[in-house]
C-alpha cells in the first residue's frame, strides 16, 4: 500500500521541513520528493503536509503518518536485511 521510497522521502521533508533539503539528504531532484509525497498522500487519502511558498509542516494526519513510516520501514529494513544473507545449510 505505502512504497518504501515515498515513505522515506516524506520522513526527509519531515524532520527537515523542506524539499530542497530532503531531496539532498536522499539524493533526489526536489520534484521527485514532492512527487512521492503527493504519491503518498493520494494513497493515505489524507493531506500529510501542509505548504504555501515560505512554510512546510505536517498536519495531523502526517504526525501520525511519521510514526507509520518509521515502523514500516524499519520491518522492510529488517525483511530486506534478513533475506539479503545466504540462507544456512547443512545439518544439525
Amino acid at each position: 500500500m505505502f512504497e518504501p521510497a515515498q515513505l522515506r522521502s516524506f520522513l526527509a521533508v519531515a524532520e527537515t521541513l523542506s524539499f530542497t533539503k530532503a531531496a539532498e539528504r536522499l539524493g533526489l531532484a526536489q520534484p521527485t520528493v514532492s512527487q512521492h509525497v503527493r504519491k503518498l498522500e493520494s494513497a493515505a487519502k489524507r493531506v500529510l503536509i501542509a505548504r504555501d511558498t515560505r512554510d512546510v509542516r505536517l498536519t495531523d494526519n502526517g504526525d501520525a503518518m511519521a510514526g507509520f513510516a518509521r515502523s514500516i520501514l524499519a520491518a522492510h529494513d529488517s525483511a530486506a536485511r534478513y533475506f539479503s544473507g545466504s540462507a544456512m545449510r547443512g545439518r544439525l
